[in-house]
């Protein structure tokens, strides 16, 4: 047998070092690119995280994870021995696309300040190591800024369209009438309302109603938020349940008046925060919860060539169209896999359609179609699903979360009808098209990330609030019934706040 020329057989050595994903070959460390808000002393969020994106030799951006193990890895500490403190560092988390997200949650402020050190093997990744002079503060310190100068540090949008849009039906917002109306209207004892003062960062509440228990979920972004920067006075009500409250129309008399909800439908005038789920999800990341808006990130499943070409829903029966959904899957298996995993609204169909086991979220992501059906209102598994790389086929719907009015049909998700009638057709347009239903999974990903970034959260709720107060006719005031809700507890570290703290003058 003739031996390959000694040229030609370098040539197919480099090729084979090339597909085995040689990290001499794939990744260039210093070439490679790290930015975010976790390199920033000033930017206090409960998990701080950046991203790096992998550049080979040649300049270019990888497009997809390095094969093999991935030799990563990012090592956090104080910059001064002396402080020892307690930082947790989880293994970065790949993205499948040649990105890479970091995260770390310190558990006690660094007074000196910390050393991040990025690295790919033993070598140092674009501008490595990165000093973040102190102090830098964990989450539960109380330590407010300057708004005007946080939203600088946050690099907060100076446009939030959907804030703008619910502000608009209140140019001012009425005190009196809210007191006077708002314990009537809905404060009975089937009501979820949650009355709210802020007095100089100091946040008072009374509940009007029996079902308030979710207020751990608004008090907890409150106290984050004051612990942060410092909050305007100002007085409102937050609707704890699941559908939007206000339907008087903006001409009416009397008028609408601004309850404050977790979700919007175009039949109603509530003002729209971020939903508690991915709140709650955000503040207790890497912690007390397994799906968060960066974990998600990382557990995205195959890549797009190797998943399942079938849509996929799994949930509760809170709606009659998930029933139909169950019913499509049986008689269009190759097409649909769906399921309900627990019956409490239509118990009668359990035995006709069956039960399906419960899957873990991030198994989702095995499949290339995901299935948004709204539950009660709007579904709150829809940021996740489009935090993943799978097309999401997304019902119309009335009802809207904070970020929807971004989002543009065809162009991040595809859109099915609310009666789910044209669902196997989008299904089959997919499997037909699938460059292009590649295309806009990716689509609906990037802007997925970018839109629920934990720190847009965060501007967003201090937008709001912040809208909310300059229309406030009168003062605020602790109201009757009223009580402080505290800072939580935190004796196992030591937080002593360097900020001078600006009067209401300066503000």
């Amino acid at each position: 047998m003739r031996s390959l020329p000694r040229a030609l057989l370098l040539q197919l050595r480099l090729a084979l070092l090339v597909a085995a994903g040689a990290p001499e070959v794939l990744v260039s460390a210093p070439r490679s690119l790290v930015w975010g808000p976790g390199l920033q002393a000033a930017v206090v969020l409960p998990v701080r995280y950046f991203y790096l994106q992998a550049v080979n030799s040649e300049g270019q951006n990888l497009t997809r994870s390095p094969p093999g193990q991935t030799p990563f890895k990012v090592v956090v500490k104080s910059l001064s021995p002396k402080e020892l403190v307690r930082i947790h560092v989880p293994k970065p988390l790949d993205r499948n696309d040649g990105t890479f997200l970091m995260r770390y949650r310190m558990y006690e402020t660094v007074n000196e300040g910390l050393k991040i050190e990025v690295l790919y093997g033993d070598e140092h990744v674009a501008q490595s190591p990165y000093i973040l002079k102190g102090p830098v503060y964990h989450e539960y310190c109380e330590c407010p800024e300057d708004p005007q100068a946080w939203q600088k540090t946050l690099s907060c949008p100076t446009k939030e369209p959907q804030i703008a849009k619910d502000f608009a039906s209140f140019p001012s917002i009425n005190l009196q009438q809210m007191l006077n109306e708002v314990p009537k209207r809905f404060g009975d004892e089937r009501g979820a309302i949650v009355h709210y003062t802020i007095l100089d960062n100091h946040i008072y509440r009374r509940s009007l109603g029996k079902y308030t228990d979710f207020k751990m979920f608004s008090d907890e972004i409150l106290l984050s938020l004051t612990r942060k920067v410092l909050l305007p006075d100002l007085e409102f009500y937050v609707n704890l349940g699941d559908w939007p409250l206000e339907h008087r129309k903006v001409n009416g008399t009397p008028s609408p008046i601004p309850i404050i909800s977790w979700c919007g439908s175009l039949d109603s005038r509530d003002v729209v925060l971020p939903t508690y789920d991915i709140t709650h999800s955000t503040l207790e990341a890497m912690r007390g919860v397994t799906n968060d808006l960066l974990s998600i990130q990382g557990n995205t499943g195959p890549s797009w060539i190797n998943k399942t070409g079938r849509a996929f829903f799994r949930g509760r029966d809170s709606r009659e169209e998930r029933l139909q959904l169950v019913q499509l899957s049986k008689e269009n298996p190759q097409l649909l896999d769906a399921g309900i995993t627990g019956y409490f609204f239509f118990q009668e169909k359990e035995k006709e359609l069956g039960k399906a086991k419960l899957m873990g979220f991030f198994d989702f992501f095995k499949y290339k179609y995901q299935v948004n059906v709204d539950g009660t209102v709007a579904a709150y598994r829809y940021p996740y699903l489009m935090l993943g790389d799978s097309l999401v086929l997304k019902q119309d719907s009335p009802y809207y979360e904070h970020f929807y009015m971004a989002l543009e049909p065809w162009k991040h998700y595809v859109p099915i009808k609310r009666n789910l009638s044209d669902l196997l057709e989008k299904v089959k347009w997919a499997k037909e098209n699938d460059e292009e239903a590649e295309k806009i999974a990716k689509e609906g990903q990037l802007m997925a990330r970018d839109l629920l970034q934990p720190h847009r959260l965060y501007c967003y709720y201090y937008e709001v609030l912040q809208k909310y107060a300059e229309r406030q006719s009168s003062k605020p005031e602790v109201r009757d019934g009223m009580e402080l809700v505290p800072q939580p507890e935190d004796n196992t570290a030591i937080c002593q706040c360097h900020r001078k703290k600006p009067s209401r003058e300066e503000l």
